[in-house]
């Protein structure tokens, strides 16, 4: 009996189970598969937002470049560094230290000799200026940062704990914001001797209450998020929870708010010198230069408008860059442009 030659026969595969071949990109090239859906291959809820609003950049260079397209904010970050600047080089610039006393020269317009003039004890005014204008920014960069970072942890810490805990803390916010604040640094800081150490903490303790009204109701929002829900069932402590998903989600309402605290700060001290119940002499401050030029704005102007000039430059300049990062951070403005 003859044997029948067996015929070989294709490898068949399931039309259901064979993955489709890619199709041709339209520039000729193979156009890339997809990665197969899996813990790795799927991207998280914030990265797809992400890329959907930037378009595939990095958030922070959309940031920098909506606030480096609105020319009033840039324009300020340069008075800004300008000022910085001249607090460290300043003093190297003239051979007269803000303490030092010219007695040929008293009460004298501005020269070769002094550029700002002197004061009427014949102090160099450029030295003072530049000295007080240090002061001035360490008090209102420290009581920003210190309050910014206070009333996000407490703010955050109510919102997340709910309950009688967050009524607590409410209720001794409100109870704090109720007291004249005015008067509570009129007592601490008059027995200071208008150390500017005692009056920095003075302002950082009746700063961070108002801050941290705002960040709790924005919390409440963010708490009843899933992220949140899932953080809370997988048993992450509250602090971190709060450290990781709370405030970060309200960075830039943060950074808005601490760059508005330099000049919030900045007027606060500068009235409190003013009045006698901020930096005091021997210290020198832009407050406290503003108080001795006053007195003298008639015989010798320059004396006050040097350090007016100088204090309107830096709350000019952090104002234009609190509205630039503004702005900037804000998905739903234009005003900065589009990347």
């Amino acid at each position: 009996m003859a044997q029948t030659p067996e015929i070989e026969t294709p490898d068949i595969q399931d039309p259901q189970v064979r993955e489709p071949e890619a199709a041709p990109a339209p520039d000729g090239r193979a156009a890339e598969r997809r990665p197969r859906r899996g813990r790795r291959g799927k991207a998280s809820a914030a990265e797809e937002k992400e890329a959907a609003v930037t378009g595939g950049m990095r958030l922070s260079t959309l940031y920098f470049r909506r606030f480096m397209r609105n020319k009033p904010a840039v324009a300020g970050s340069a008075i800004f560094v300008f000022l910085v600047l001249l607090v460290f080089v300043g003093p190297r610039l003239t051979k007269w230290d803000y303490e030092d006393l010219d007695r040929y020269n008293i009460q004298t317009p501005p020269s070769p000799e002094h550029w700002f003039g002197t004061s009427g004890a014949g102090n160099d005014m450029f030295a003072q200026v530049v000295h007080g204008l240090g002061r001035s920014l360490t008090i209102a960069l420290t009581v920003s940062i210190a309050t910014t970072a206070i009333s996000a942890f407490i703010g955050s810490i109510a919102a997340f704990l709910g309950g009688r805990a967050e009524r607590a803390i409410l209720a001794f916010i409100h109870f704090m914001l109720i007291i004249p604040s005015f008067l509570l640094v009129a007592l601490l800081v008059a027995g200071s001797g208008g150390d500017w150490k005692v009056l920095t903490v003075v302002l950082i303790v009746i700063g961070w209450m108002y801050p941290a009204r705002i960040v709790w109701s924005l919390a409440i929002s963010i708490r009843e998020r899933e992220y949140v829900k899932a953080a809370r069932f997988m048993g992450v402590s509250g602090p971190r929870i709060v450290i990781r998903h709370i405030i970060p989600n309200i960075g830039s309402l943060l950074i808005v708010n601490a760059t508005l605290g330099v000049v919030t700060t900045v007027m606060s001290e500068t009235g409190l010198s003013f009045l006698g119940l901020g930096v005091k002499l021997p210290d020198i401050s832009l407050g406290n230069l503003l108080t001795t030029g006053a007195n003298s704005v008639r015989t010798a102007a320059w004396t006050f408008w040097a350090p007016a000039i100088t204090l309107v430059l830096l709350t000019v300049s952090m104002a234009l860059i609190a509205d630039g990062l503004r702005d900037a951070l804000d998905p739903n403005s234009s005003a900065g442009g589009r990347a």
